[in-house]
């Protein structure tokens, strides 16, 4: 059986990491634009990893190209962009894709672990959240509109 902890992923410099790095930890998986609508939802991000972090949640961005063409830097503008502009510090990694072929293993795997409206299993957006539990497990799938604040309450019981 494939765990979150089979995953590996290249960070946003390009070095990679492996998610069992996080095991014991809960995750916040989020695809991420740098010229979306939801693009300030890097600030409610931010303010989880800073609330939480200590008690053990790991925010993971992973930007995205694939909706409008709302992340078209590379990924060094992308990590300056973040920094600057919303002054993330949870990890961001290098830019991925989260549908069709080409996308990423982690991906695929979550969207089969927690499919969207439906049963879909494709992602819809920019800024769709996947909360995983210290154990592992998908928890839930958060829509775009899922403001990171909203999500406070999971993260809590997650991290209990």
């Amino acid at each position: 059986m494939t765990t979150i902890y089979d995953f590996e992923a290249l960070q946003i410099n390009g070095k990679p990491i492996a998610l069992k790095k996080f095991k014991g930890k809960a995750m916040l998986i989020v695809n991420t634009a740098s010229a979306c609508g939801f693009t300030p939802q890097f600030a409610g991000l931010e303010e989880l990893h800073q609330t939480y972090g200590d008690q053990g949640l790991v925010v993971l961005g992973f930007p995205c190209n694939q909706f409008g063409a709302q992340d078209a830097g590379e990924n060094t503008e992308i990590a300056e962009f973040c920094q600057l502009n919303y002054g993330v510090s949870f990890p961001m990694m290098e830019k991925i894709e989260v549908n069709g072929s080409g996308a990423h293993p982690l991906y695929q795997w979550l969207t089969k672990e927690a499919p969207g409206l439906l049963g879909t299993q494709s992602i819809k957006w920019n800024f769709t959240k996947f909360l995983v539990a210290k154990d592992g497990q998908v928890l839930k799938r958060y829509a775009p509109t899922d403001t990171p604040k909203s999500m406070a309450g999971d993260i809590e019981k997650a991290l209990a």
